[in-house]
Protein backbone atom coordinates (compact mmCIF):
# COMPACT_ATOMS: atom_id res chain seq x y z
CA UNK A 1 0.00 0.00 0.00
CA UNK A 2 2.86 2.31 0.80
CA UNK A 3 4.39 1.79 -2.69
CA UNK A 4 1.05 2.50 -4.32
CA UNK A 5 0.80 5.78 -2.36
CA UNK A 6 4.30 6.83 -3.40
CA UNK A 7 3.63 6.01 -7.05
CA UNK A 8 0.40 8.01 -6.91
CA UNK A 9 2.15 11.06 -5.43
CA UNK A 10 4.93 10.80 -8.03
CA UNK A 11 2.35 10.57 -10.82
CA UNK A 12 0.47 13.59 -9.45
CA UNK A 13 3.72 15.57 -9.21
CA UNK A 14 4.57 14.79 -12.85
CA UNK A 15 1.12 15.97 -13.94
CA UNK A 16 1.64 19.17 -11.88
CA UNK A 17 5.02 19.82 -13.53
CA UNK A 18 3.61 19.28 -17.02
CA UNK A 19 0.74 21.62 -16.21
CA UNK A 20 3.23 24.29 -15.07
CA UNK A 21 5.29 23.85 -18.23
CA UNK A 22 2.18 24.10 -20.39
CA UNK A 23 1.02 27.22 -18.53
CA UNK A 24 4.49 28.74 -18.80
CA UNK A 25 4.62 27.89 -22.50
CA UNK A 26 1.19 29.45 -23.07
CA UNK A 27 2.30 32.52 -21.09
CA UNK A 28 5.38 32.90 -23.28
CA UNK A 29 3.21 32.43 -26.36
CA UNK A 30 0.79 35.11 -25.17
CA UNK A 31 3.65 37.48 -24.27
CA UNK A 32 5.12 36.89 -27.72
CA UNK A 33 1.76 37.65 -29.31
CA UNK A 34 1.49 40.86 -27.27
CA UNK A 35 5.00 41.89 -28.31
CA UNK A 36 4.20 41.25 -31.97
CA UNK A 37 1.07 43.42 -31.70
CA UNK A 38 2.86 46.38 -30.14
CA UNK A 39 3.32 49.55 -32.16
CA UNK A 40 6.75 51.00 -31.37
CA UNK A 41 6.35 49.74 -27.82
CA UNK A 42 2.72 50.88 -27.42
CA UNK A 43 -0.43 48.79 -27.45
CA UNK A 44 -2.38 50.23 -30.41
CA UNK A 45 -6.06 51.27 -30.22
CA UNK A 46 -9.02 49.99 -32.22
CA UNK A 47 -11.82 52.05 -33.74
CA UNK A 48 -12.52 53.81 -30.43
CA UNK A 49 -10.07 56.64 -29.62
CA UNK A 50 -7.85 56.06 -26.59
CA UNK A 51 -5.67 58.40 -24.57
CA UNK A 52 -2.06 58.19 -25.66
CA UNK A 53 0.28 57.89 -22.68
CA UNK A 54 3.90 58.39 -23.84
CA UNK A 55 6.74 56.37 -22.40
CA UNK A 56 9.50 58.23 -20.61
CA UNK A 57 11.98 59.61 -23.12
CA UNK A 58 15.76 59.67 -22.87
CA UNK A 59 18.53 61.90 -24.13
CA UNK A 60 19.24 59.26 -26.77
CA UNK A 61 15.92 60.18 -28.41
CA UNK A 62 17.40 63.51 -29.50
CA UNK A 63 20.21 64.20 -31.97
CA UNK A 64 21.97 67.45 -32.80
CA UNK A 65 20.64 68.36 -36.22
CA UNK A 66 23.49 70.33 -37.76
CA UNK A 67 26.62 68.84 -36.17
CA UNK A 68 29.05 69.59 -38.99
CA UNK A 69 27.80 73.13 -39.54
CA UNK A 70 27.12 74.08 -35.93
CA UNK A 71 26.20 77.74 -35.58
CA UNK A 72 25.90 78.92 -31.98
CA UNK A 73 23.51 81.66 -33.10
CA UNK A 74 21.01 78.97 -34.11
CA UNK A 75 21.13 75.21 -33.64
CA UNK A 76 18.57 72.49 -33.16
CA UNK A 77 17.90 68.92 -32.09
CA UNK A 78 15.80 66.40 -34.01
CA UNK A 79 13.63 63.80 -32.28
CA UNK A 80 14.28 60.13 -33.11
CA UNK A 81 12.17 58.44 -30.42
CA UNK A 82 8.88 56.55 -30.62
CA UNK A 83 6.38 59.19 -29.46
CA UNK A 84 4.38 60.25 -32.57
CA UNK A 85 3.06 63.33 -30.73
CA UNK A 86 6.52 64.75 -30.00
CA UNK A 87 7.53 67.84 -31.99
CA UNK A 88 10.29 66.62 -34.32
CA UNK A 89 12.56 69.67 -34.04
CA UNK A 90 13.56 71.92 -31.13
CA UNK A 91 15.40 75.08 -32.17
CA UNK A 92 17.68 77.16 -29.93
CA UNK A 93 18.18 80.73 -31.19
CA UNK A 94 20.61 83.21 -29.63
CA UNK A 95 18.73 86.34 -28.58
CA UNK A 96 21.73 88.08 -27.03
CA UNK A 97 21.47 87.46 -23.31
CA UNK A 98 19.56 84.17 -23.62
CA UNK A 99 18.55 81.42 -26.02
CA UNK A 100 14.96 81.30 -27.24
CA UNK A 101 13.58 77.78 -27.51
CA UNK A 102 11.08 77.03 -30.26
CA UNK A 103 9.44 73.70 -31.09
CA UNK A 104 8.66 73.08 -34.75
CA UNK A 105 6.31 70.40 -36.02
CA UNK A 106 8.26 69.76 -39.19
CA UNK A 107 6.37 67.56 -41.68
CA UNK A 108 8.14 65.44 -44.26
CA UNK A 109 7.01 64.66 -47.77
CA UNK A 110 5.89 61.00 -47.60
CA UNK A 111 7.78 60.28 -50.81
CA UNK A 112 10.88 62.31 -49.91
CA UNK A 113 12.20 62.11 -46.34
CA UNK A 114 15.10 64.45 -47.19
CA UNK A 115 13.00 67.61 -46.77
CA UNK A 116 11.06 68.69 -43.68
CA UNK A 117 8.53 71.55 -43.80
CA UNK A 118 7.24 73.78 -41.01
CA UNK A 119 5.28 77.00 -41.36
CA UNK A 120 7.20 79.04 -43.98
CA UNK A 121 10.44 77.16 -43.38
CA UNK A 122 12.11 73.91 -44.38
CA UNK A 123 15.32 71.96 -43.76
CA UNK A 124 17.12 69.56 -46.10
CA UNK A 125 19.11 66.42 -45.38
CA UNK A 126 22.68 66.71 -46.70
CA UNK A 127 25.73 64.44 -46.69
CA UNK A 128 26.85 66.12 -43.47
CA UNK A 129 23.46 66.13 -41.72
CA UNK A 130 20.45 68.46 -41.76
CA UNK A 131 20.86 71.93 -43.23
CA UNK A 132 20.11 75.20 -41.49
CA UNK A 133 16.49 76.29 -41.46
CA UNK A 134 15.61 77.92 -44.79
CA UNK A 135 12.68 80.04 -45.95
CA UNK A 136 10.19 78.77 -48.54
CA UNK A 137 10.40 82.20 -50.14
CA UNK A 138 8.27 85.34 -50.51
CA UNK A 139 5.18 83.36 -51.58
CA UNK A 140 4.98 82.02 -48.00
CA UNK A 141 7.13 84.30 -45.86
CA UNK A 142 4.72 87.25 -45.83
CA UNK A 143 4.02 89.72 -43.05
CA UNK A 144 0.28 89.68 -43.79
CA UNK A 145 0.09 85.91 -43.34
CA UNK A 146 0.36 84.01 -40.08
CA UNK A 147 1.18 80.37 -40.82
CA UNK A 148 0.94 78.05 -37.82
CA UNK A 149 0.52 74.52 -39.24
CA UNK A 150 1.67 73.16 -42.59
CA UNK A 151 1.04 69.74 -44.11
CA UNK A 152 2.56 68.19 -47.24
CA UNK A 153 1.42 65.40 -49.56
CA UNK A 154 3.52 62.86 -51.47
CA UNK A 155 3.15 65.08 -54.56
CA UNK A 156 4.62 68.05 -52.71
CA UNK A 157 1.29 69.86 -52.29
CA UNK A 158 1.47 72.20 -49.29
CA UNK A 159 -1.63 72.97 -47.21
CA UNK A 160 -1.46 75.50 -44.38
CA UNK A 161 -3.56 77.73 -42.14
CA UNK A 162 -3.35 81.51 -41.89
CA UNK A 163 -4.45 83.10 -38.62
CA UNK A 164 -3.82 86.67 -39.83
CA UNK A 165 -6.41 86.37 -42.60
CA UNK A 166 -9.46 85.45 -40.50
CA UNK A 167 -8.28 81.87 -39.94
CA UNK A 168 -8.38 80.31 -43.39
CA UNK A 169 -6.67 77.39 -45.15
CA UNK A 170 -4.61 77.75 -48.30
CA UNK A 171 -3.10 75.23 -50.72
CA UNK A 172 -0.09 75.32 -53.04
CA UNK A 173 0.51 72.59 -55.63
CA UNK A 174 3.44 71.78 -57.88
CA UNK A 175 2.35 72.10 -61.51
CA UNK A 176 4.74 71.27 -64.36
CA UNK A 177 7.61 71.26 -61.90
CA UNK A 178 6.87 74.72 -60.50
CA UNK A 179 5.38 75.77 -57.17
CA UNK A 180 2.09 77.65 -57.69
CA UNK A 181 0.95 80.65 -55.70
CA UNK A 182 -1.00 79.48 -52.61
CA UNK A 183 -4.76 79.63 -53.13
CA UNK A 184 -7.69 79.78 -50.72
CA UNK A 185 -9.75 76.60 -50.46
CA UNK A 186 -13.51 76.73 -50.97
CA UNK A 187 -16.08 78.19 -48.60
CA UNK A 188 -17.30 74.74 -47.51
CA UNK A 189 -13.86 74.32 -45.92
CA UNK A 190 -13.12 77.92 -44.93
CA UNK A 191 -16.34 78.36 -42.97
CA UNK A 192 -16.96 78.89 -39.28
CA UNK A 193 -15.68 81.02 -36.44
CA UNK A 194 -12.16 79.85 -37.28
CA UNK A 195 -10.47 77.23 -39.48
CA UNK A 196 -7.00 75.84 -38.83
CA UNK A 197 -4.66 72.86 -38.29
CA UNK A 198 -4.99 71.22 -41.73
CA UNK A 199 -3.70 67.78 -42.65
CA UNK A 200 -3.65 66.47 -46.23
CA UNK A 201 -3.44 62.72 -46.83
CA UNK A 202 -0.21 61.52 -48.47
CA UNK A 203 -2.17 60.53 -51.59
CA UNK A 204 -4.36 63.68 -51.35
CA UNK A 205 -7.50 61.53 -51.00
CA UNK A 206 -8.76 63.52 -48.02
CA UNK A 207 -8.20 66.69 -46.00
CA UNK A 208 -8.74 67.03 -42.23
CA UNK A 209 -8.86 70.33 -40.31
CA UNK A 210 -10.22 71.91 -37.14
CA UNK A 211 -13.11 74.35 -37.17
CA UNK A 212 -15.67 75.90 -34.84
CA UNK A 213 -19.12 75.76 -36.47
CA UNK A 214 -22.76 75.93 -35.48
CA UNK A 215 -23.30 72.27 -36.41
CA UNK A 216 -20.39 71.12 -34.23
CA UNK A 217 -20.32 69.38 -30.86
CA UNK A 218 -18.48 72.12 -29.00
CA UNK A 219 -15.84 74.80 -29.26
CA UNK A 220 -13.88 73.15 -32.08
CA UNK A 221 -14.28 69.89 -34.01
CA UNK A 222 -12.28 67.93 -36.52
CA UNK A 223 -13.79 67.90 -40.01
CA UNK A 224 -12.89 65.84 -43.08
CA UNK A 225 -13.39 66.35 -46.81
CA UNK A 226 -12.73 63.72 -49.50
CA UNK A 227 -11.27 64.40 -52.92
CA UNK A 228 -13.92 63.96 -55.63
CA UNK A 229 -13.45 62.34 -59.04
CA UNK A 230 -13.28 65.76 -60.73
CA UNK A 231 -10.45 66.82 -58.40
CA UNK A 232 -12.56 69.10 -56.22
CA UNK A 233 -13.02 68.75 -52.48
CA UNK A 234 -16.26 67.26 -51.23
CA UNK A 235 -18.49 68.61 -48.46
CA UNK A 236 -17.14 69.16 -44.96
CA UNK A 237 -18.05 66.18 -42.77
CA UNK A 238 -17.97 66.42 -38.98
CA UNK A 239 -15.93 63.43 -37.71
CA UNK A 240 -18.57 62.51 -35.15
CA UNK A 241 -18.82 62.05 -31.41
CA UNK A 242 -16.06 59.42 -31.26
CA UNK A 243 -13.53 62.05 -32.36
CA UNK A 244 -15.24 65.25 -31.22
CA UNK A 245 -16.82 66.43 -27.96
CA UNK A 246 -18.00 69.63 -26.27
CA UNK A 247 -14.32 70.49 -25.74
CA UNK A 248 -11.70 71.68 -28.28
CA UNK A 249 -10.51 69.03 -30.76
CA UNK A 250 -7.94 69.77 -33.44
CA UNK A 251 -4.54 68.83 -34.83
CA UNK A 252 -5.69 65.53 -36.38
CA UNK A 253 -3.05 63.77 -38.49
CA UNK A 254 -1.86 60.32 -39.47
CA UNK A 255 1.21 58.56 -38.16
CA UNK A 256 3.92 58.45 -40.88
CA UNK A 257 2.96 54.88 -41.83
CA UNK A 258 -0.73 55.82 -42.09
CA UNK A 259 -1.90 53.24 -39.55
CA UNK A 260 -3.26 55.54 -36.83
CA UNK A 261 -5.01 58.89 -36.55
CA UNK A 262 -3.75 61.26 -33.88
CA UNK A 263 -5.59 64.29 -32.49
CA UNK A 264 -5.67 66.54 -29.45
CA UNK A 265 -8.48 67.45 -27.04
CA UNK A 266 -8.11 70.61 -24.95
CA UNK A 267 -10.03 72.11 -22.05
CA UNK A 268 -9.71 75.52 -20.43
CA UNK A 269 -9.33 75.30 -16.66
CA UNK A 270 -9.16 77.85 -13.85
CA UNK A 271 -6.53 78.17 -11.14
CA UNK A 272 -7.23 79.13 -7.53
CA UNK A 273 -6.18 82.72 -8.24
CA UNK A 274 -8.76 83.01 -11.01
CA UNK A 275 -6.31 82.81 -13.91
CA UNK A 276 -6.97 80.24 -16.65
CA UNK A 277 -4.88 77.77 -18.59
CA UNK A 278 -5.38 75.10 -21.25
CA UNK A 279 -4.92 71.42 -20.50
CA UNK A 280 -4.48 69.14 -23.52
CA UNK A 281 -4.80 65.38 -23.88
CA UNK A 282 -3.55 63.38 -26.85
CA UNK A 283 -5.67 60.64 -28.41
CA UNK A 284 -5.10 58.05 -31.11
CA UNK A 285 -7.36 55.67 -33.03
CA UNK A 286 -7.07 53.15 -35.86
CA UNK A 287 -6.95 55.05 -39.16
CA UNK A 288 -9.62 52.71 -40.56
CA UNK A 289 -12.13 54.98 -38.82
CA UNK A 290 -11.63 57.40 -41.73
CA UNK A 291 -13.32 54.91 -44.07
CA UNK A 292 -16.51 55.13 -41.99
CA UNK A 293 -17.05 58.72 -43.09
CA UNK A 294 -17.03 57.97 -46.82
CA UNK A 295 -20.48 56.37 -46.77
CA UNK A 296 -22.22 59.38 -45.31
Amino acid sequence: MRNIGIKFLAFAFIIFLNACKTEKSESKKNDSTIEENLYFGYKPPGLTPEIFVPKKGTSQDWKLGNTDSLDMDEFYFTYTGNNPFEDPVVVYRNEGSYYRVNKYSFKHNPSDSNILYSRWNYIERTDSGWSKIKSLGPMFDREDWGIMVMSVSAKGTLVFDDYKSNDVIRMSRIIDGKREEPKLLGKHINTGKWTAHPFIAPDESFLIWGSEREDGYGMSDNYISFRQQDGSWGPAINMGDKINSELVENGARLTPDGKYLLFGRSEEKEREDGSTYWESTNYWVDAKIIETFKVQ
